[in-house]
């Protein structure tokens, strides 16, 4: 049987629609809330790195990425930009990076806003993004999950996958995992911090 290719270009846009109701109703200390999963950012700089994000793929300015000089440009730029002015730019390049993602079997600019997603329901104590928004980017990854973590849920899978979930949190799951699978799991690396886990509902 063959498989079903992921629609990329509709989960982008599901993604960019939720994170943009999201935005639209945050309060001010909302905004100014540290996103754990990325401590550099408060969640109002985590939507201007995501608007950075849109408007550089749809325009080819992509030097340094995904360094953090390029990040960090993002939010730089549009330091003071209310969540109206961010969501609006990012729904601007909406179409141009759906079309051009179609065909991508690892687009990182959809992996990108569906992790980043994740880190703002997160942040704000919001409990999981719903499975739709995420599932077929862990599915994607699913070749780096060792065995011994076969039975771990899916959701921590996905957070753990793009190095949302800690050491500490990760060995929890298996104590036969050795150090270095748990350093290698994450995408970007390993890290100590605690992350919050959203209860399953």
């Amino acid at each position: 049987m063959t498989e079903t290719p992921v629609d990329w270009a509709e989960l982008y846009r599901e993604n960019v629609a939720a994170v943009t109701a999201l935005a639209h109703d945050l309060t001010d200390d909302q905004l100014a809330a540290v996103v754990p999963a990325t401590p550099e950012w408060t969640v109002s700089e985590l939507l201007a790195h995501l608007s950075g994000v849109a408007h550089d793929f749809a325009n080819e300015r992509l030097d340094g990425a995904p360094g953090a000089e390029w990040t960090g440009r993002h939010v730089g730029e549009r330091r003071g930009n209310t969540p109206s002015e961010l969501t609006e730019e990012l729904g601007r390049h909406r179409d141009s990076i759906a079309a051009s993602v179609a065909d991508n079997p690892r687009p990182a600019v959809v992996w990108n806003i569906a992790v980043h997603h994740a880190d703002l329901h997160e942040a704000l104590g919001l409990g999981r993004v719903p499975a739709s928004y995420w599932r077929d980017v862990l599915e994607a990854m699913r070749s780096r999950v060792p065995e011994e973590l076969s039975g771990v849920d899916d959701y921590e899978l996905f957070r753990a996958l793009f190095s949302r979930r800690s050491r500490g949190q990760v060995r929890g799951w298996s104590g036969a995992l050795t150090a270095e699978a748990i350093d290698e799991l994450g995408l970007f690396g390993p890290r100590d911090d605690d992350q919050p886990v959203p209860a399953q509902e």
